[in-house]
């Protein structure tokens, strides 16, 4: 029988793609989202796939799975400021209850559960690069608390349940990634700047644009966590690319892929925004053999060429989203 993973987040931007690896490797997946920042076009292409089955529901409620389970890997979130900053409450919750309720549905049915945490829980670090020694420089009660708080508790709740339950378990921090299926207004820098050039806009820079960041592409990040599943290391490992770039000759690139003629102009940098962004990949080229192979000027030109192809109301269409019927008290 085929071994068979439970996806949340699946609709989402990273979610969709790890639907489509597993797919590739001859898994049965179950994908799982509520829609609160996916979309249903991530994974409409497997709608006709006998080994991919899709349920909606809110992860931070029960979760009941028929049959066996072999694998979790927990996506579910908002991932970006636009949406943590209008969601915070949920952003929160499925950081602890739904990440308390995979843990209860891995150790019911004796699966591995992989949880996806995050570069955020560093903060804005005053260590450079980032090991996954470094403990972070937080603030707990900052706008952006509610994304790195959450994701700091779901490392902790997950290490309790592995060290107390015997719960198989496994957690990636992502550093920033991208590629196709990113919404194009979500407020990361990629989806903006790429959308400003395509709409005619200059683009935006926040604060003096000397923070750095550094860019994974998706299938690079993808065949990390692939791999990071089947390793028997059960801490925080980092899975990102570790080429640093500063914001401001980051939209220099941009501005030249796009062949585009707009100014780049500067506004306040946001509270708490972190000025550096690095990982440290020393433990996953060690432990799984692992660094990313696609060149950033390669990958951009493939996302560049996906949002090109949105339609003229997905390309004008603001990021207005209606979160109200996913907010409980």
């Amino acid at each position: 029988m085929k071994k068979k993973v439970l996806i949340t987040g699946a609709a989402g931007f990273l979610g969709s793609h790890l639907c489509d690896r597993f797919l590739s490797e001859g898994f049965h997946v179950i994908g799982m989202d509520n829609f609160i920042t996916g979309d249903t076009k991530n994974i409409k292409h497997l709608e006709d796939n006998l080994d991919f089955e899709f349920i909606k529901h809110d992860v931070t409620e029960h979760i009941t799975i028929e049959g066996s389970l072999d694998y979790i890997l927990h996506f579910a979130s908002p991932a970006s400021p636009i949406d943590y900053l209008k969601i915070p409450i949920q952003t929160l919750k499925v950081g602890s209850l739904g990440t308390h309720n995979l843990l209860g549905l891995a150790k019911a049915k004796n699966a591995r559960l992989l949880i996806a945490s995050t570069s955020e829980v560093y903060g804005d670090p005053l260590v450079h690069p980032q090991t996954e020694d470094y403990f972070g420089n937080v603030n707990t009660i900052g706008p952006r608390g509610v994304y790195d708080e959450a994701k700091r508790f779901q490392e902790s709740i997950t290490m309790a349940y592995h060290r107390f339950h015997g719960v198989e378990t496994r957690i990636v921090r992502i550093f920033n990634t991208y590629g196709p299926r990113m919404r194009l207004n979500d407020g990361r820098v990629i989806p903006a700047f790429m959308g400003q050039a395509l709409r005619g806009e200059d683009l935006t820079v926040f604060g003096d644009g000397s923070q750095t960041r550094s860019f994974c592409y998706v299938e690079d990040q993808v065949e990390g966590i692939f791999k990071l599943l089947f390793s028997d290391y059960v801490y925080p490992v980092n899975i990102g690319n570790p080429n640093e770039i500063s914001i401001s000759d980051f939209a220099e690139e941009i501005i030249k892929l796009t062949n585009t003629t707009q100014k780049v102009i500067y506004k306040d940098l946001p509270v708490n925004d972190p000025m550096q962004r690095q990982p440290d990949i020393t433990l996953a080229r060690k432990l799984l053999q692992w660094e990313p192979k696609v060149e950033r000027a390669e990958g951009m030109k493939i996302t560049f060429d996906y949002f090109k192809g949105l339609s003229h109301e997905e390309l004008y269409k603001s990021e207005h989203r209606d979160f109200s019927k996913h907010i409980k008290t």
